[in-house]
């Protein structure tokens, strides 16, 4: 179930390479895969959604984040990401949750407002009330 957080965002559970060319006929630009390798038995591996995403004319990254948390180098490439969409983009991972927490930490390192940021990822079905602290940091408000 794709979740659309803003204009230029949405996340989701992971995705099959099937479903992509479905993608970027529903308008997305881009596909960011935040799930490690091999995280759960019978999932695709980021190298067949990736040859979709190609196939179909999107861009595709890759930036996996795993239990141990996010770093300044994921939060870069996550903003760097969004920064070279060029227009909507999905994230996905397991279930959402840490692409829409990659996200917002991305947002807040660019300059957005972690209160607006918080009511964003709500408006999705996501509390990111966890990360806030992180969030007022990023964006000089800590």
């Amino acid at each position: 179930m794709i979740r659309k957080i803003d204009e230029t965002i949405s996340v989701a559970p992971q995705i099959a390479p099937e479903e992509v060319a479905g993608l970027a006929a529903a308008g997305f630009t881009a596909i960011v895969n935040n799930r490690p390798e091999g995280e759960e038995f019978g999932q695709p591996t980021g190298d067949a959604v990736r040859a979709a995403a190609e196939a179909a004319g999107l861009s595709y990254a890759e930036i996996p984040v795993t239990h141990a948390g996010f770093s300044a180098t994921q939060v870069e490439a996550m903003a760097k990401a969004i920064e070279g969409a060029g227009g909507p983009m999905l994230a996905y991972c397991r279930s959402g949750t840490r692409s829409c927490n990659l996200w917002a930490l991305a947002e807040a390192s660019r300059g957005g407002d972690p209160a607006a940021l918080t009511v964003k990822a709500a408006g999705a079905g996501y509390d990111i009330s966890g990360i806030r602290p992180l969030l007022d940091a990023l964006a000089g408000r800590a």
